[in-house]
């Protein structure tokens, strides 16, 4: 008998593992039964979707005494092709047991986005199964046939006439014919009839303009092709590599001809010509026979980006996103699986895309938090790469300007772990000079500005001159929140911890949290006092008063455009690509903008860089601040002096003392480290620790509060009985956000030695529990922050 592993596609810790069906003998079907396939299953009294993971066969003498073939439940039938093989098995069960995660839900990562069925309750609890809410889109077009040369219509058949006359300037859909003529069916049917006409299904790829000449090629596995390759391809010319360049490359690919999933950390400045390592590296693995795989921080997957990989090896290489509709990341998901992709580039979840015989990944700015998912399965890409690297024996490729702490400490402890450096810019240009303004000082004693007299005279200097500026706020809004200085009331939002934003542009105040929203009051709702003050500078406050200033300096008819990106302004499909090409066309220009313009951007004219607050990260209550701090200001400051204009940073701040910064300032990694290592192993932080962050949330504080104290003496308990010295186990406490979206939120942190298993410790204590009803848990291992 032929037996079937199924993973249900219910979300939930209870269905822990794996059942068993069986393969009926007629499963050669339309849709054969196969690894990777969703299938409709019987489950209890009603159906359930699930995913094969595996299938074997087992003769009778097989079976474990008592238990009865007869017994085993049948697959219905099979309802999709196969999204993964049993690698792609192998990883979500793995991800499942590593970051005690459901099966289901780690499975969901290697399905297309919005291409599965489900099943969805009826009326009268009936379940039906539901089609998946994207797939392929078939359009129909209209080609000459063998009598089109030939054919002359009747002198009243007008409108097989105007088909054929427009049928002469080339192919067209039979929508495009619909649109110019109006009902053609009748028509078309006719002239097809004749041999005047053929009609064709073609692919249509959402979101990129094919050709109507350019058919699909054939792909390897026989299944429908999604994206053409260029007919005459002409790739993007390759500069010569500097010393270090070649060194990194020469480390990678001797990584990747060892087969033994080795890592290697290029630890590169910025503008030392990272990305052409990168291309190359791929470049020698696509020459081997294999793919890659990049995977770029979603706020740095910008088009520059995208552009460059699309240079270098055109129409075989996919994008994946989330700032894509649902349905051209399906077309893209189709498009790697049909094997014509040959390079996939994208956000975190591009890990998981079915593309074929891996031999190089590469993780571009992997210090950046982005690659941590917040939701289940909450796994770490970095982690996740290295694994499936080792198990196929491809390279891993690290780069960033700022490493992150965990993965220099692996190169130091880890021999399959390699660092290689590339301590200047690819061009020979310096880094630009860093200058720190101590805010505090400024205008004696405490600024009334949010620019410095620095900042507004080197302002002055460069865009009078036509050079561009960008200016970095870790914020979004008018202000960070309004308080009524006559009682001290500060607007709320209702269903989260914390103050509500300002919004200039609309007069209203906004929870950036979970979206609650309400009119700015004119007067204080509690006192009634008009005295209300606006503190803090978010992005729509600094491009207010920077308007001003620019206004004063070059006057009202300058024309000196702001171009402002934050998470407001990018919201919209293309405003990212619209916003840098409207910077990129300005003679003179200052881009404002958050976190996201730190990194990836490339301009020759931006010859400053501005801090406007350095500290926001600085004094967030969590161990990788002042990490984060450092970070960001050596990352934003790479954004000057890119080509041969040179470039300076001007970085505000009330820390001016604080080592991050000063390090930062001094591009002196050696020295942050010697300040923050000592920190982390006394206070028992990562790299020197592993952690999870157990966390428990409700409607009901006090229920949310005693299921907190109660599961700390349970894991406290498990620790005890697994663990040894090194291990602990942290009370529960409120989280520092300690109401989110309408619910309370308590954490228990568990720590252990770094060489220990973490999850192997949790995982029985958490599989055996039974879930509240009123109370959710979820496990984070190796959280990226304890907020």
């Amino acid at each position: 008998m032929k037996l079937a592993s199924i993973i249900l596609d219910i979300p939930t810790q209870a269905l822990d593992a794996p059942y068993t069906y069986a393969v009926p003998d007629d499963a050669g079907g339309d849709q054969p039964i196969e690894v990777g396939c969703a299938v409709v299953v019987p489950f209890g009294h009603r159906q359930a979707v699930g995913f094969v993971i595996g299938i074997e066969e087992r003769i009778a003498e097989e079976w474990p005494d008592g238990l009865d073939p007869s017994k085993i439940k049948p697959i219905a039938r099979a309802v999709s092709r196969p999204y993964f093989d049993e690698e792609g098995a192998a990883c979500a069960q793995w991800l499942s047991e590593r970051y005690l995660a459901p099966l289901s839900s780690c499975v969901r990562l290697f399905t297309p986005p919005g291409g599965v069925p489900r099943m969805v309750r009826a009326n009268a609890g009936y379940w039906r199964l539901e089609e998946p809410a994207v797939g392929e889109v078939d359009d129909r077009w209209v080609v000459p046939g063998p009598a089109f040369d030939g054919f002359e219509p009747r002198k009243n058949a007008v409108k097989q006439a105007s088909i054929v006359a427009a049928l002469r300037a080339g192919e067209l859909r039979v929508a495009e014919l619909v649109a110019e003529f109006g009902a053609v069916s009748v028509a078309l049917k006719t002239l097809e009839g004749k041999g005047v006409v053929r009609i064709e299904r073609r692919r249509r790829m959402r979101g990129f303009a094919v050709p109507p000449a350019r058919r699909p090629p054939e792909p390897a596995d026989g299944a429908e092709s999604a994206q053409p390759a260029g007919p005459s391809f002409i790739p993007s010319r390759k500069p010569p590599l500097t010393e270090g360049q070649a060194e990194a490359l020469a480390a990678i690919d001797a990584a990747r001809a060892r087969e033994t999933g080795e890592v290697v950390l290029v630890d590169g400045v910025t503008g030392s010509g990272k990305t052409e390592v990168y291309l190359q590296a791929i470049e020698a693995a696509l020459a081997a026979g294999h793919t890659a795989c990049v995977l770029v921080p979603e706020i740095s997957l910008t088009p520059q980006t995208v552009a460059r990989f699309r240079g270098r090896f055109g129409d075989t290489v996919a994008v994946m996103h989330s700032r894509m509709s649902a349905g051209e990341r399906f077309d893209q998901w189709d498009f790697i699986r049909s094997g014509a992709a040959r390079v996939v580039v994208g956000a975190r979840s591009a890990l998981f895309t079915p593309l074929r015989d891996v031999g190089l990944i590469v993780i571009d700015e992997e210090h950046e938090g982005s690659y941590k998912q917040d939701s289940a399965p909450r796994y770490h890409a970095r982690d996740v790469a290295v694994w499936m690297a080792r198990r196929s024996g491809a390279a891993v490729v690290l780069g960033s300007a700022t490493p992150s702490i965990e993965a220099l400490y692996a190169c130091s402890q880890d021999p399959a772990w390699h660092h290689v450096v590339l301590p200047e810019r690819a061009n020979g240009r310096p880094l630009p000079a860093i200058q720190v303004v101590d805010m505090a000082k400024e205008f004696g004693g405490g600024s009334r500005s949010m620019f410095s007299h620095a900042l507004v005279c080197a302002l002055a200097e460069e865009l009078g001159v036509g050079h561009k500026a960008v200016l970095l706020l870790n914020q979004r809004g008018f202000a960070s929140f309004l308080l009524c200085r006559e009682c001290g009331f500060v607007p709320e939002c209702p269903s989260c911890s914390t103050s509500l934003t300002f919004h200039e542009r609309g007069n209203f105040l906004i929870c950036h949290h979970c979206g609650y929203r309400e009119v700015a009051p004119s007067v204080c709702p509690e006192c009634g006092s008009p005295y209300l003050k606006k503190f803090g500078a978010g992005t729509q406050r600094v491009e207010a008063e920077l308007r001003v200033l620019l206004d004063g300096m070059f006057g009202t008819d300058s024309g000196v455009p702001i171009v402002r990106m934050d998470a407001d302004t990018t919201s919209g499909k293309g405003a990212h690509q619209r916003l840098l090409e409207e910077f990129a066309a300005a003679d003179a220009a200052v881009l404002l903008g958050t976190q996201m313009i730190a990194k990836g951007l490339d301009f020759e004219d931006v010859t400053l860089v501005g801090v406007v607050n350095a500290d926001t990260i600085l004094k967030l209550p969590d161990y990788r601040a002042a990490e984060r701090t450092f970070d960001l200001i050596e990352q934003v400051a790479g954004r000057a002096g890119r080509a041969e204009l040179p470039g300076r940073v001007l970085v505000q701040t009330y820390e001016a003392d604080a080592a991050p910064i000063r390090a930062a300032a001094r591009y002196d990694r050696a020295l942050f480290l010697r300040d923050e290592l000592p920190k982390r192993r006394l206070m028992g932080y990562p790299p020197y620790v592993r952690m999870a962050n157990v966390l428990v949330w409700g409607k009901d504080e006090p229920s949310v509060r005693l299921a907190a104290c109660s599961l700390h003496d349970g894991l406290a308990s498990a620790v005890r009985d697994f663990g040894g010295d090194g291990w602990s186990v942290l009370p529960a406490t409120p989280c520092v956000l300690a109401k989110l979206r309408g619910t309370y939120r308590w954490h228990i942190v568990v720590k252990c030695p770094v060489e220990d298993d973490l999850s192997r410790a949790l995982l029985p204590f958490f599989r055996k529990r039974k879930p509240e009803r009123d109370v959710n848990v979820a496990v984070d291992i190796d959280p990226d922050d304890l907020l």
